[in-house]
């Protein structure tokens, strides 16, 4: 079955016993769960909440006045309606219209619960994406033995490029307090060849890599520098397959929150805190001295309130 019939099943199935059936769910939960599991770009985003916000109209379209009403290209709603598996806009607003015509004959909620409803349910996905990582770490060994290997490595180099970059930034942040020598990539191409090249010659032996999407080809290409110098790669993403998985040596996966315009890393976050939690764990002794350190530290020159 192809990717956009999936998505026509995915629209008109029927759910488990104990759950409502498909038609009788909202129709903007209906039009969302066509985004669901597909990374979008904000541009992309903003046509999908274009498209849940004003859905009787906007099912009947054209697509040079979605793309107007929506403030995007036209090429931009192709793009869109490729992304979530169909063979072009056309396809897709088949599927809408049946939707937007059952919530004309059902009564829509007003446009402020509609938005309540909708940052509820963008965490909601998010908790889901917890209970992923929740179930992940039901195998502490894994993660220490990952956090053992990552403590032993100096320097320790963080990887995070373009959207990952705020992850990488916070797992370097912490990591420094507890190791002698983490080193912080955040740009691509050949400063990070060089810096990857650098910590392998200084001695390291692992790189902690972060790729959420949209995942950057230059991630891929400091991957494969990485590989190809002799560090081992533990990488935090998305998915669990695909070239960037392909790279590493041992992949974790956390799902990131889809449902606004923006991406959101509750999920990614709390994975990285598990692995400074191991780091600190492998080595309890130096990680308690280079702590006390740190505090004495940011009491001699006032740090904090």
């Amino acid at each position: 079955m192809s990717s956009g019939q999936q998505a026509r099943a995915q629209a008109a199935a029927i759910t488990p016993s104990g759950q409502a059936a498909d038609h009788e769910r909202a129709p903007a939960d209906r039009v969302r769960a066509l985004f669901d599991g597909h990374p979008l770009s904000p541009g992309q985003r903003r046509i999908a909440q274009y498209l849940v916000d004003h859905l009787t109209e906007a099912a009947f379209l054209s697509i040079t006045e979605l793309a107007e009403r929506a403030g995007v290209s036209q090429p931009s709603v192709t793009r869109f309606a490729s992304a979530l598996g169909f063979s072009g806009y056309p396809a897709l607003r088949d599927v809408l219209q049946p939707i937007a015509l059952s919530a004309v004959a059902g009564t829509p909620d007003s446009p402020e619960q509609a938005r309540r409803n909708e940052l509820q349910a963008a965490v909601d996905a998010e908790i889901e994406n917890l209970r992923t990582v929740r179930q992940l770490l039901a195998d502490t060994d894994q993660v220490l033995d990952i956090g053992r290997e990552l403590a032993r490595s100096v320097p320790l180099t963080v990887l995070g490029l373009r959207i990952s970059v705020s992850l990488a930034e916070y797992f370097a942040y912490a990591a420094r307090r507890i190791h002698p020598d983490v080193r912080l990539i955040t740009g691509g191409g050949s400063v990070a060849s060089d810096a990857l090249l650098q910590a392998r010659a200084a001695g390291g032996s692992w790189v902690l890599a972060f790729a959420m999407p949209r995942h950057a080809k230059e991630t891929l290409a400091a991957l494969r520098v990485a590989r190809g110098a002799g560090l081992r790669i533990a990488l935090i993403t998305d998915r669990t397959l695909g070239p960037l998985v392909d790279e590493a040596d041992v992949a974790l996966t956390a799902g990131t929150g889809s449902r606004l315009v923006f991406d959101s890393y509750a999920a990614p976050g709390v994975l990285s805190a598990a692995l400074l939690q191991a780091m600190a764990d492998a080595d309890p002794e130096r990680t308690q001295a280079r702590l006390e350190s740190y505090e004495q530290a940011a009491d001699q020159h006032d740090f904090f309130l």
